[in-house]
């Protein structure tokens, strides 16, 4: 008896030696990558930082290389209500925004689910050609799209911003994929009821796709806020302008008053904050949804 329980001791400690050593391993991997993410944090958050210690400096300290603030103020922020429109910008920021991403969700996801589950002639093939749009660079289309605007009389409207936007090959993508992950059985059972593809999609595939919709909804309304190109050459009624644009209109009018011009930086960028702390957890939700794991 005594020989067996050594040797069985034996065999579990021969056993918990490669056991343990797996698991220093997988410990060291680990530490390694938070290293990694610490540094990439770091990296990222510096010019964040720095933008916001400038902005709470007095004007005359912003030329001195120092992290230190002597006289902390938020005189640049006031200063940006009282001489630019900042409070129109972000309404007419969050119009376009949040219309372009509801059209963008209800456009994108019709057109997913004909392709997920409607059956009909060069499907692959139309599946293909809107995939192409994902290679083409928006800049190509400025000319053609700003001709046609002109043509129908809507530039300098906030539909001359949201109408090119709303298409995007990618959401498309997006909602085909999570849709192509949906089980078939639903459709059938509501096929029994006597429902046909428009009241599926309705009742069954949208409620189904809710991280889908944050993801596209999110990634498309931050998209919109941050374009700058498009909106410059279709708007010129400072009451229209987007926060891009009403910040590259106004910044040569601060001269180097880098104070002032951080902190309409930092105003601008603070609605996509909130958005991205609010909702990160559907957009993580979204993309696990749909496949698309780097």
């Amino acid at each position: 008896m005594t020989t067996q329980t050594l040797s069985r001791d034996s065999f579990s400690r021969a056993e918990a030696a490669p056991a343990s050593e797996y698991d220093r391993r997988v410990k060291l991997f680990n530490r390694i990558c938070l290293g990694v993410l610490l540094a990439c944090s770091l990296i990222w958050l510096i010019p964040l930082a720095w933008a916001l210690d400038t902005a709470l400096k007095p004007n005359s300290e912003t030329t001195h290389v120092t992290w230190m603030i002597q006289n902390p103020t938020f005189g640049a922020f006031v200063r940006v209500f009282q001489d630019t429109d900042m409070l129109n910008w972000y309404i007419a920021s969050a119009i376009t925004s949040v219309l372009t991403a509801l059209v963008t969700v209800v456009t994108a996801s019709m057109a997913a689910f004909a392709l997920s589950r409607m059956k009909f002639r060069y499907k692959g093939w139309a599946f293909w050609l809107i995939l192409i749009g994902i290679m083409i660079p928006g800049q190509v289309l400025i000319v053609p799209q700003f001709r046609e605007f002109d043509a129908v009389h809507l530039l300098n409207t906030f539909w001359a911003v949201i109408l090119p936007q709303a298409p995007t090959a990618i959401a498309v993508f997006i909602f085909k994929q999570f849709f192509d992950g949906l089980p078939r059985d639903l459709d059938d059972a509501a096929k029994v009821d006597g429902a046909g593809y428009l009241r599926i999609y309705r009742t069954v595939a949208m409620p189904l796709s809710r991280p889908a919709v944050a993801a596209v909804g999110i990634f498309t309304f931050v998209t919109t806020w941050n374009n700058l190109l498009w909106p410059l050459l279709v708007l010129s009624n400072p009451k229209l302008m987007t926060v891009p644009v009403g910040l590259a209109t106004v910044q040569g009018n601060f001269g180097i008053r880098y104070a002032d011009t951080m902190a309409t930086a930092v105003l601008g960028a603070l609605p996509l904050v909130a958005v991205f702390l609010l909702f990160q957890r559907h957009i993580v939700q979204g993309i696990a949804g749909t496949g698309l794991k780097g």
